[in-house]
């Protein structure tokens, strides 16, 4: 039985959408991830903004309609994507896929279940790709054992404090909605105090859930908070352990055919669907 050739997108439009969308080698993808960073970082501002009442009762309209404008943006963004890669079904399924996706949901979802468009700050983890952009390997290979190990400790901190940032965003935003201003969780940053006291395992105690969904979702952040702590330590120790070993760039292109990332430099086809790159 012959085996099938993975799908590409052979049209040449198809091509240049995916090396725009895609691609961060390029000026025009470089410029894309840009601007698609700035717009995730305003627009999770504005649903923060939107939570906060007194900000709310002056400038809801306006925070409401910058909401559905974003929306929008990234429904179309999320469509082209689909398009420019040969697996649309594939992207879809994949860890990004999964959510650009649910980075549009939330304000669709409000229309039949108020509050879910808070949940609109899940999009703050698209944010990750801004790793892809800046070339996070490129820095792994230094010649110098501390410096090479200084270096590869910062940038995996700064994916681990970007993660976690994010984590405490959207565990904020899950209390806000649980708990709600009747208890003391008047805003989606007042929440998100309360999420990074808790995580860190400080526990001021100033702000406590009061419901049994919100004392659930509490232990869940203290527990994990053991876990944050430790991180950090065991990243630097690994890389100081590892520095003088030899280690594989990996380049920014993504596959054409399924849209996955994280190949080696020297990569000639895809790792996960055997597409050409």
């Amino acid at each position: 039985m012959a085996l099938s050739t993975p799908k590409k997108p052979t049209s040449p439009w198809r091509a240049r959408l995916h090396e725009i969308i895609f691609e961060a080698d390029t000026p025009a993808g470089k410029a894309f991830d840009i601007i698609l960073i700035g717009s995730i970082l305003i627009s999770v501002t504005v649903v923060m903004l939107e939570s906060i009442r007194s900000v709310r009762v002056i400038y809801g309209p306006l925070l409401h309609w910058l909401e559905w404008f974003f929306t929008v943006l990234f429904t179309v963004e999320y469509i082209l994507r689909l398009i420019s890669v040969g697996r649309p079904l594939r992207y879809a399924q994949s860890f990004f896929g999964f959510v650009d996706l649910l980075a549009i949901l939330p304000t669709y979802l409000s229309l039949l279940i108020p509050g879910t468009q808070y949940l609109f700050t899940i999009r703050i983890l698209r944010l990750l790709r801004i790793f892809r952009i800046l070339k996070l390997s490129e820095y792994l290979s230094e010649a110098s054992i501390i410096t090479s190990a200084l270096q590869a400790s910062r940038r995996k901190i700064s994916v681990f404090i970007l993660t976690v940032l994010s984590l405490v965003v959207i565990i904020g935003s899950l209390m806000y909605i649980i708990e709600g201003e009747e208890h003391g969780f008047d805003s989606i940053p007042t929440s998100i105090y309360w999420a990074i006291v808790t995580l860190t395992t400080v526990g001021y105690g100033d702000l406590s859930p009061q419901t049994p969904a919100g004392k659930a979702l509490a232990s869940l952040v203290m527990v994990l908070g053991y876990g944050v702590i430790a991180v950090p330590t065991g990243i630097v120790t690994v890389e100081i352990s590892q520095a003088a070993q030899k280690l594989n760039r990996v380049s920014s292109q993504s596959c054409p055919a399924c849209g996955a990332e994280g190949h080696d430099a020297d990569a000639v086809f895809c790792k996960y669907c055997g597409a050409h790159l």
